[in-house]
């Protein structure tokens, strides 16, 4: 009887451990191998993105790292599979200088290429790219109130999309030339003079953490939590694809009566991927 009653037990441990292996299977699979959803806390990549903006990030199309895994287990660097980003992807990594938090922007640079910023207008191997004023409003950012344009920006392989700038005496509105290394990429924000991104060196990284040389164009090194500077490769974690739904500041899910008033209608289901 003592041997049947351990022999009941151990069966119902192990049931309960493949029902738990089962369920993170269900649960992780889908997000490693295809899609990933993220919501946008900040707007820096304004007006192409919102914040409370909720996406949809795929996995696939660059292959698979380290980091398509939620939590970045200490595996070896490198990608399986998938084919390099294109030029104005808006693409989600991890930021190098901490392997953890994840960031959005847009590739702008491959390796190889020469990036600049002159006078505001974006610069990419000596030529600038077309910019096309749009409008410009008052917006008040930090509590004062400035100008701030719209623009229509089309890179040379004729990928199209906004941005917005404050004008060109800001500290990224005039850069040095940055030769993007081999195995990085060059991002930048479409809210142009509020994104931390590629044009702020993360001068401090420690040598060996990172396989860039990292380029020091602006002259001016900031701290290592708060530097950017060229995306390796092997920190990519996908491309983002659709916004599912958007919710303007005030909704929360733990009051629900709040989100019917705060859904932004016109941006559900709203594609990425494409030109303007």
């Amino acid at each position: 009887m003592m041997t049947k009653r351990g022999s009941d037990g151990d069966s119902g441990l192990a049931g309960w451990l493949r029902t738990l292996v089962l369920t993170l299977a269900i649960v992780l699979v889908p997000r490693v191998v295809l899609c990933q959803p993220f919501t946008i806390p900040s707007g820096s990549m304004e007006p192409t993105l919102q914040v409370g903006d909720y996406i949809l990030v795929s996995k696939y199309p660059y292959g698979w790292s380290r980091h398509s895994i939620p939590f970045s287990p200490p595996l070896p660097q490198g990608r399986l599979l998938g084919q390099a980003p294109k030029p104005g992807d808006i693409v989600v990594f991890k930021k190098p200088n901490d392997g953890r938090t994840d960031v959005i922007k847009r590739l702008i640079g491959l390796p190889g290429d020469k990036v600049q910023v002159v006078e505001g207008v974006l610069r990419i191997n000596d030529r600038p790219v077309r910019r096309e004023w749009l409008s410009t409003s008052v917006e008040a950012p930090f509590g004062e109130a400035i100008p701030v344009g719209q623009f229509k920006e089309t890179l040379p392989g004729g990928k199209t999309y906004l941005t917005n700038s404050w004008g060109s005496g800001t500290p990224g509105a005039n850069t040095g030339v940055y030769t993007v290394p081999t195995g990085c990429f060059f991002v930048m924000g479409d809210n142009r003079d509020n994104s931390l991104d590629s044009r702020f060196d993360a001068g401090a990284i420690p040598k060996g953490q990172s396989a860039c040389a990292w380029d020091s164009a602006l002259n001016a090194y900031l701290p290592p939590e708060l530097g950017m500077g060229y995306i390796p490769a092997d920190d990519l974690v996908g491309r983002a694809e659709l916004v599912v739904a958007s919710m303007s500041p005030g909704a929360s899910v733990l009051k629900p009566w709040t989100l019917v008033g705060h859904m932004r209608w016109d941006r559900t289901l709203k594609r990425l991927g494409g030109s303007l």
